[in-house]
């Protein structure tokens, strides 16, 4: 059976979503504040939600677009066991977008008196979040010296009618915005809100700096992302979204931002950060706002996915016993991984374990396990380091490392890191770590053997 063909706008994959009952749409005028984000939570990786005029607001909020990782890979045209593994060839090949001069991006157009949460249904997500957030919205940035692009998710606070707070992490966008104060400029920008999955998916990419992620975007729908230059700056932003806002982020400027609540399922911080300034809102005809609950199933996968294929690259490397690699949820995404090995030799589980702590500095504990160990189901992890781990010759701790500065158990950043070798010895006897099986029992046909509805009494005579 073939694999479904990839969606290329957010309304397309609207669309199948609810011709599979996968798309719950609310009664009008759920509230903004909280009552959308719960409704969401509620449904989480369940259904996808939609909100119609929420709040009382014109618009439209949708939520949980890619809350499964089978939705993930159904919505890029792969099969669910194939995702990392297609994500790291596009990464690796990427495919140049084609540029349009209209948009349905740019149908609506907003230049004066532009007040944000007049225009759009901006939320309130979780219950100490300092105000409505944009959570879901690409910040594409420009380098000013070279011109090329970067997309990321950054956390957007609505400041003020045309002001947003950002939070502005230390990579790429930083990098550009550096080069662009040091000039005493502001860094040209565009945040796009309501893109597809594979745009979503692609701004996640862990790709080194001059890379622009909407080239892998092409690469994984099969197909060059069309884009349109923005109005008011050179910026490119994807043709079928749903808006784009345009500025610029202030040279010398910071103000209050946060708290929100982040991926770890805690706050992150208020502190003095980045300020964009808004020169013009675009849409299509009635936009769809969409909306990403902090912590949710949304927010982790985004992350895990992309970080998945850039590790077991990096592992693959150096250990070609390497198959696979999975950042749990119950790691929040990033924090706990686990990798399967086809062990050939004693001690190179360990090595693995060091490699995937230098592989990317978020990984906080991790495990190595052997090829009969499913690692995306968490009891049979457990289950291996239940049975073929012992912490006085399998353990591995290194204190006072780089981590995520997320971490509220973290020092600023730096704490330490755990690596379980859960493999098997090579040499121990062929029946010591030999799982049971039942023959036949995955062949068994339920409904040809059960018997619904029989009373047990005259079952038995």
């Amino acid at each position: 059976m073939s694999e479904p063909a990839p969606v290329r706008s957010l309304r397309d994959w609207l669309d199948r979503l609810a011709a599979t009952g996968r798309l719950a749409v609310a009664r009008p005028g759920i509230g903004l504040r909280h009552e959308a984000a719960a409704v969401a939570n509620r449904l989480d990786g369940h259904r996808a939600s939609l909100f119609p005029q929420p709040g009382g607001h014109p618009g439209t909020i949708v939520s949980g677009l890619v809350s499964s990782r089978a939705w993930m890979a159904e919505a890029l045209g792969t099969a669910p066991d194939r995702l990392v593994a297609h994500f790291q060839r596009a990464a690796a090949e990427p495919l140049p977008w084609r540029e349009r001069t209209s948009a349905p991006a740019q149908a609506v157009i907003h230049r004066e008196g532009i007040d944000i949460l007049r225009l759009l249904p901006v939320p309130t997500l979780n219950e100490h979040d300092s105000g409505p957030y944009i959570s879901a919205g690409l910040m594409i940035s420009r380098d000013p010296e070279t011109g090329v692009q970067n997309v990321a998710i950054l956390r957007c606070q609505i400041s003020g009618p045309d002001r947003i707070g950002v939070l502005v992490l230390p990579r790429h966008t930083d990098n550009f915005f550096r080069k662009a104060e040091a000039q005493g400029r502001g860094l040209e920008v565009a945040l796009v809100v309501g893109v597809d999955p594979a745009c979503l998916l692609a701004s996640q990419a862990i790709v080194p700096l001059g890379r622009d992620e909407l080239e892998i975007v092409g690469a994984l729908t099969g197909r060059p992302l069309d884009v349109v230059r923005c109005l008011t700056n050179d910026v490119r932003v994807p043709a079928e979204a749903e808006i784009v806002i345009e500025g610029r982020l202030l040279p010398e400027v910071r103000e209050p931002e946060g708290p929100f609540g982040e991926f770890p399922q805690y706050y992150g911080e208020r502190a003095r950060r980045h300020v964009m300034q808004v020169d013009a809102v675009t849409h299509r005809p009635n936009p769809i706002f969409h909306m990403i609950v902090g912590g949710g199933l949304e927010h982790l996968l985004l992350g895990a996915i992309p970080r998945e294929a850039t590790i077991l690259a990096t592992l693959q490397r150096s250990f070609p016993g390497v198959e696979d690699v999975h950042l749990s949820l119950g790691g929040v995404g990033r924090y706990h991984l686990y990798v399967r090995l086809r062990k050939s030799q004693e001690g190179e589980a360990k090595n693995v374990l060091l490699g995937a702590f230098a592989a990317h500095y978020d990984i906080k504990h991790a495990v190595v396990v052997d090829t009969d160990v499913d690692i995306h189901d968490p009891k049979e992890v457990e289950w291996a380091v239940s049975t073929r781990f012992q912490a006085d010759r399998d353990l591995v701790v290194v204190a006072n490392a780089q981590g995520s500065k997320l971490d509220p158990s973290a020092r600023d950043g730096v704490g330490a890191k755990m690596g379980l070798d859960a493999t098997a010895p090579l040499d121990a006897p062929p029946m010591k770590f030999k799982r049971i099986r039942v023959p036949g029992e995955a062949e068994v046909d339920l409904d040809a053997v059960l018997a619904p509805g029989t009373d047990w009494r005259a079952a038995v005579g």
